[in-house]
């Protein structure tokens, strides 16, 4: 469906084009969208920032998330998270687990600078695809509470349970498409490698 997370961007680019020329914040889930979020800010002549969240990951499954945790420690817990082992003991550690990675990813990624402030503009939150939602939920929460003049989520593929889940927290969602067989995010990409630290930070600082 897309070669590469560089195609996937040129495409979701061309579907926000209407926000060129518009001063938007463009700000990548960190860490296999931040490439595509900075060709998206180039093309729409907007900023470029990243938005810290992680995932909750489940007790015997790290790749599946049971729910989500922002930079302010607001978390997301998914109603199966029960049925996938996590008690409260399990998720207060994990909680914990994940906000020290957001901690030491924000003093990686933005040390000379404060993360850029979505007040009052347009903010269009990119990942390289959606399963469950968790991370965007997320996003997208302490996003609001940031009072933008619009809250945009913008993704390559995504199932269409995960996008009805998303749409009552942003005020437009594009993705491009919604396959109703969907089983992982990289099974729509002929080439998804890992994007590491290094990249990221190398883009951020470029």
């Amino acid at each position: 469906m897309f070669h590469d997370r560089k195609d996937a961007a040129i495409r979701l680019a061309d579907k926000l084009k209407d926000y060129k020329g518009k001063n938007p914040l463009i700000l990548a889930i960190p860490r296999g969208a931040v490439p595509m979020a900075k060709i998206i800010a180039e093309q729409l002549q907007g900023d470029f920032d990243v938005v810290l969240v992680r995932k909750l990951r489940a007790p015997w499954n790290p790749e599946f998330a049971i729910g989500s945790i922002d930079e302010s420690g607001w978390t997301y817990i998914a109603d199966y998270a029960a049925e996938a082992g996590a008690d409260k003991a399990y998720i207060e550690g994990e909680k914990q687990a994940q906000l020290a990675v957001i901690r030491e990813r924000r003093r990686q990624y933005t040390p000379v600078r404060p993360p850029a402030d979505p007040a009052g503009r347009i903010v269009i939150v990119i990942d390289d695809g959606l399963a469950t939602g968790a991370t965007m939920i997320s996003a997208l929460h302490g996003l609001r509470n940031c009072q933008p003049q619009k809250l945009i989520c913008a993704v390559p593929v995504a199932p269409p349970e995960t996008l009805k889940k998303i749409a009552s927290l942003a005020d437009e969602v594009v993705c491009l498409e919604a396959p109703p067989d969907f089983s992982a995010v990289g099974q729509f990409y002929a080439h998804f490698p890992q994007v590491e630290d290094d990249e990221v930070i190398r883009i951020l600082r470029g």
